[in-house]
């Protein structure tokens, strides 16, 4: 099986991860510095959100140049010898390639609004307007998407952020340069990319306008019908999952294997379409599901046995409790790490690929950063809107607060920076730190670092079937994860009362936590508490 259906993800924001010369902000030396402890919790893949050369506006993800390093992070020397050093410890690397949009501020588009007849004017979408917008698009942040230029006397297309403006995409020229991009870090040796609003790629050629759709508040997993319009012609377009396939096969020649995720919204099956009929699209796409969950065992069971109607092999679903755009999960099961615990046993022993934010390990809380104190270009946008209020709502207008910097230890500023911290660090108790929890046996670092080593060394979790078990409790979730002679069974109880399961067959221990007890034929679980076992008679496929 291949080894990015097999892996972890891990993801690092690296204004928040670790700040080496005291500026504040997190860079590349200060990752390279914790190499050997994300080595330690076990992560195989590492993802970073973008460090290229940016004016920082939406940090990180309005580039203005692809190949080069922001020296607020440090040197291409820097990347290269990270990029080396992950490798040295068995691990992979996966940049975040915004292929959607740069930055207005990229020389690109510079030359692009000088003039309609320069040569890189057809790099991005222009049109002209009776005085007033092309037509009725609305962006993913709920303002139209066309943006007025004074010197040109017409209107440029941006799908996200005003200063974000959109690549057009059916410029031959724009996908060769796009491609050389890619081959760019490629040749580095990376090992694949996160795409970035992959399904905004392809505008309809013909600007139609939008249809109505009645609702108005945009979800992670669902852009396409959001603020009173569906995006029938500016998002998810048939040539989006065309040139899904496409990049797909530009990558194919390297014999490192790279791979593809897509940050794509829609339903299963336009997240279908972007994989592929045969399979042949985007390696692996973003499943925002769980990021929604309810605390109930009938939740996770409906989420699985949908994944395995709609994603059966070869197709391999993703699992995210959380990323830099969202709240943190443990603000919504109110700081319990035992109900962490459960959540994290699920994401990372179904079938699937788990992929985990930074922070996730040890709790890292929500920030309480009010809009109106927000760096965030989106808390900007809606400064006057109430803290209380957007959460209230559901909606997500401040993305400092999931961005604050890591808590490695209890020193000032956490151990992140010995400078003044770019986000305030927030409350914290020295029990919220690594340094803290890699002692305690019981604590939620210790968790994941387990859930970790269980993947590497058990076969039927990174590659076998997966079933899920009938239980007379509706608070139980059980689940058979099955890789030839080898079968594991997975116990998790999400309700309030302790349950006394009869175990049919002879049964080892591999794994238990939240006081969970295995006593001859009876499994016995307390509230928010799991197991994991090995069917006796079948054989152990680990390594």
């Amino acid at each position: 099986m291949e080894w990015w259906k097999q892996t972890s993800i891990y993801q690092i924001y690296p204004w928040s991860f670790q700040d080496s010369n005291g500026d504040g902000i997190g860079d590349l030396k200060g990752i390279l510095k914790r190499l050997d402890e994300i080595q330690e919790l076990g992560v195989e893949t590492i993802w970073f959100s973008p460090f290229y050369q940016s004016p920082g506006e939406d940090f990180g993800y309005d580039i203005a140049d692809y190949t080069k390093i922001d020296p607020r992070f440090g040197t291409m020397e820097d990347c290269d010898r990270l990029i080396k050093e992950i490798h040295k410890r068995k691990m992979k690397v996966v940049l975040d390639m915004v292929m959607n949009h740069t930055s207005d501020k990229h020389p690109w588009f510079l030359e692009s609004k000088s003039s309609v007849t320069n040569p890189k004017r057809e790099f991005y979408i222009w049109k002209k307007g009776r005085k007033k917008p092309p037509n009725n698009w609305i962006s993913m942040v709920g303002k139209s998407g066309w943006n007025y230029d004074q010197t040109t006397d017409e209107y440029y297309y941006s799908n996200f952020l005003s200063f974000q403006p959109d690549l057009n995409y059916r410029n031959p020229k724009v996908k060769l340069a796009m491609f050389g991009v890619l081959d760019f870090w490629l040749k580095k040796g990376v090992d694949g990319f996160r795409l970035d609003i992959f399904n905004s790629i392809y505008k309809d050629e013909s600007f139609q306008d939008n249809p109505f759709s009645l609702r108005f508040f945009p979800t992670p997993d669902n852009h396409d019908e959001a603020f009173f319009q569906k995006k029938q012609y500016n998002l998810n377009l048939p040539e989006s999952f065309s040139f899904a396939k496409e990049v797909r096969k530009h990558i194919t020649k390297y014999k490192h294997k790279p791979f593809l995720i897509g940050e794509v919204s829609g339903s299963d099956q336009v997240l279908k379409s972007f994989l592929g009929e045969k399979a042949d699209g985007l390696n692996l796409v973003f499943q925002f599901e769980l990021i929604h969950f309810q605390f109930q065992a009938k939740f996770f069971k409906q989420l699985l046995l949908k994944n395995e109607t709609i994603f059966p092999s070869p197709y391999t679903p993703t699992y995210v409790l959380g990323n830099h755009d969202q709240r943190r999960y443990i603000d919504r099961i109110g700081g319990d790490r035992n109900k962490a615990k459960l959540l994290v046993c699920f994401q990372f022993l179904v079938r699937g690929v788990p992929i985990i934010y930074y922070g996730e390990e040890i709790g890292r809380g929500e920030g309480r950063i009010s809009n109106f104190k927000g760096k965030d270009p989106i808390a900007k946008m809606n400064r006057f809107v109430p803290l209380f209020l957007s959460n209230l709502l559901g909606i997500y207008i401040n993305r400092d607060n999931c961005r604050l910097p890591m808590l490695w230890d209890d020193s000032p500023n956490a151990g992140f920076t010995i400078g003044t911290s770019w986000l305030p660090l927030g409350t914290f108790q020295k029990e919220d730190t690594v340094a803290f929890q890699k002692k305690d046996p019981e604590s939620l670092w210790n968790h994941y670092r387990v859930m970790f080593q269980i993947r590497k060394e058990w076969q039927t979790i990174r590659e076998g079937s997966l079933d899920t078990i009938e239980m007379e409790s509706d608070d139980v979730l059980c689940f058979a994860r099955k890789y030839k002679d080898t079968i594991l069974h997975v116990y998790l109880n999400f309700g309030n009362s302790r349950e006394k399961i009869r175990i049919p067959n002879k049964t080892k221990l591999i794994y238990a936590f939240g006081g969970s007890i295995l006593s001859g034929s009876f499994l016995e679980l307390p509230s928010l508490s799991g197991m994991i076992l090995q069917v006796m008679g079948s054989k152990p496929s680990r390594e």
